[in-house]
């Protein structure tokens, strides 16, 4: 049951609000964790944000820009240093020329995503979208009339996505393909032939590419990430996000960054001045610190959460009722439940009878009711102890 504060702020019919509000669920994660708050002794793996404190280097630039007076505004596209240290960092890991020019500093990736995705939708435009993906894409595309045209992944294939199926759903009416790997809710990372497949057919077709990339260094087993920078012959019909939140432990400093052609920032440039104008002075010199100096810790977050994915991924195995597989990246896993199943009623009734917080898998669309989406951002204990819960109270339930 939601809070009076969300029927009033989602779900009002009210003819003041713009209709396009109506597009914008609840969204199920802050569902379920407002459900949570009310109860007692509950156990998160519901939470996407990293409990790995910020590296010292960090918060010693944000605290020295701080005492230096650097809280004015920066320029629109960002502080001319870290747009550099951007480029730098970006062309040195894929090999490939860019310049400030072609990168926006933005408020998080949640703004990145905003601007890429409601600066290109309009009545008519269809976009491509993994099913399931981030919650954040779909109502962004639909608030501006967009349609969202889903292609379905399956937890027996590890939620990949078949190439072929995306470059057979493109048609007159497709303006854009959205990708995020690694990907949240699934932890999936597409292998360079499928990015490559899709970025080559996309360019050919003249249809863009968004691809969200925020957990790019959260990758495992040594597996190589191919980001769409590496994969495309240029900038012209790609957008790339990124930001410090997941893989810096940065989430509340709020940077992000999207990487494009120049034509196509100087665009975006101006959207971001409607929106959010600069983003936060202090946290960017932070990030400069970050891409200068956090090599270290990195490897140490790589090395924690390929322990906690291996411990999540033995559990699940003796979990009656889930069908897990091995995530590839960031920190989520989204076994499936039995076929027909409600992965909505199973995650409240978890909540309520175990007290363990999951989110329901339809948060991430339509094709993914019978799944539930387990982060492991937080401790193996944590984690221990939640399937302490869940495999018993699994092992009661009768789904035939």
């Amino acid at each position: 049951m939601a809070t009076s504060l969300d029927i009033d702020f989602y779900e009002s019919q009210d003819p003041i609000w713009n209709p396009a509000l109506l597009t914008i669920p609840v969204p199920g994660i802050r569902r379920m964790v407002n459900l949570a708050a009310n109860l007692e002794d509950v156990i998160h793996l519901s939470i996407g944000q990293p409990d790995m404190p910020v590296p010292p280097e960090v918060i010693d630039a944000t605290v020295e820009a701080l005492h230096a007076g650097q809280t004015g505004y920066t320029m629109d596209a960002g502080l001319p240093e870290l747009l550099e240290a951007l480029a730098e960092y970006y062309a040195e890991r894929y090999s490939r020329p860019l310049s400030p020019e072609n990168i926006l500093v933005t408020t998080g990736a949640t703004e990145a995503i905003y601007l890429a995705l409601t600066a290109t939708s309009a009545p008519g435009r269809e976009f491509i979208v993994p099913d399931p993906s981030f919650m954040l894409y779909a109502p962004l595309i639909r608030m501006n009339g967009g349609i969202v045209k889903s292609i379905p992944t399956r937890a027996e294939n590890d939620h990949q996505l078949d190439p072929q199926e995306v470059i057979d759903a493109i048609d007159i009416n497709t303006y854009a393909i959205v990708l995020n790997s690694p990907s949240n809710p699934t932890g999936t990372v597409y292998p360079r032939e499928t990015v490559e497949a899709i970025v080559e057919e996309a360019a050919y077709r003249n249809v863009y590419v968004i691809s969200d990339e925020v957990y790019d260094h959260l990758v495992y087993d040594g597996r190589e990430f191919p980001s769409v920078l590496s994969c495309c012959s240029d900038l012209d019909h790609v957008m790339v996000v990124s930001s410090f939140s997941k893989t810096f432990s940065m989430a509340g400093m709020r940077i992000g960054w999207l990487m494009a052609s120049q034509g196509a920032i100087r665009k975006l440039r101006r959207y971001h001045m409607f929106t959010t104008t600069v983003a936060n002075t202090p946290s960017q010199w932070g990030g400069v610190a970050a891409l200068r100096h956090g090599a270290r810790f990195l490897d140490a977050l790589e090395l924690e959460y390929t322990k906690r994915r291996d411990l999540l991924v033995e559990l699940v195995e003796r979990t009656p009722h889930l069908t897990g597989y091995r995530p590839q990246g960031a920190f989520y896993m989204f076994p499936a439940l039995p076929e027909g199943i409600d992965g909505g009623n199973v995650a409240l009734r978890l909540l309520k009878e175990a007290r363990v917080c999951t989110v329901p898998g339809d948060t991430f669309g339509d094709h993914c009711r019978n799944a539930l989406r387990l982060s492991y951002s937080m401790s193996t204990d944590q984690i221990e102890r939640a399937f302490e819960r869940i495999i018993p109270w699994m092992e009661k339930q009768d789904f035939s």
